[in-house]
């Protein structure tokens, strides 16, 4: 990796830029894989975390209105609903507000590992015969209707950083239900590096 001098008034952005250059071979399946590591923490989760399914069930004290399954759904949902975009027919559209709540999911273990593990088996098909530049609409309301030009790259990135963002809220869950997770769940691949180099607890 090239070495940027910070303590000069200019920086050489070529050094900075040479640092994310993307190999265009091996960029789908580094997502593709980052995308499975966090969907298979979920699935880890139900099959060894997990005891009943009331825990999926129960109310967070500290995080009105969520509960487990309510969380790993939604996350499930982005990366489903971007698959469904890709599948269609041009023009593309992606919509991250349509939701189906209320769904076995959130309530069975079960239903949440083979919803999960569909997923997981969509994006090892799909991935890799889709372009990561492959353009895409994007539908939002924030609270106002938002139309935005994206990409399949970017939405997948964006995927796994939103789900690892609910794991995180579902570590707060469990521990409120004494539930102990590995030190790894929930906590963004950075922080992950960052922690593995400096040999220091996650912060």
């Amino acid at each position: 990796m090239p070495s940027v001098d910070l303590s000069r008034d200019t920086i050489d952005m070529s050094a900075v830029n040479a640092t994310y250059e993307i190999n265009e071979g091996t960029a789908p399946s580094r997502l593709l894989e980052v995308s499975g590591a966090v969907l298979h923490q979920a699935l880890d989760l139900l099959e060894s975390n997990l005891v009943s399914d009331e825990q999926l069930t129960a109310q967070s004290r500290f995080i009105p209105g969520s509960t487990i399954g309510k969380h790993l759904r939604h996350a499930r949902d982005h990366f489903a609903l971007l698959l469904d975009s890709v599948s269609s027919a041009p023009p593309l559209i992606l919509n991250y507000d349509i939701r189906l709540r209320n769904t076995p999911m959130e309530s069975s273990r079960q239903a949440a590992k083979e919803a999960l593990g569909k997923v997981v088996a969509r994006l090892e098909k799909v991935v890799p015969q889709t372009k990561l530049e492959l353009p895409i609409t994007l539908h939002a309301v924030t609270p106002y209707p938002q139309v935005l030009e994206t990409t399949f790259g970017r939405e997948l990135w964006f995927a796994g950083l939103h789900a690892i963002h609910h794991w995180s809220m579902v570590r707060v869950i469990a521990g409120e239900l004494g539930i102990k997770l590995e030190d790894s769940f929930g906590f963004a691949p950075s922080t992950l590096v960052y922690a593995a180099q400096n040999s220091k607890a996650l912060l």
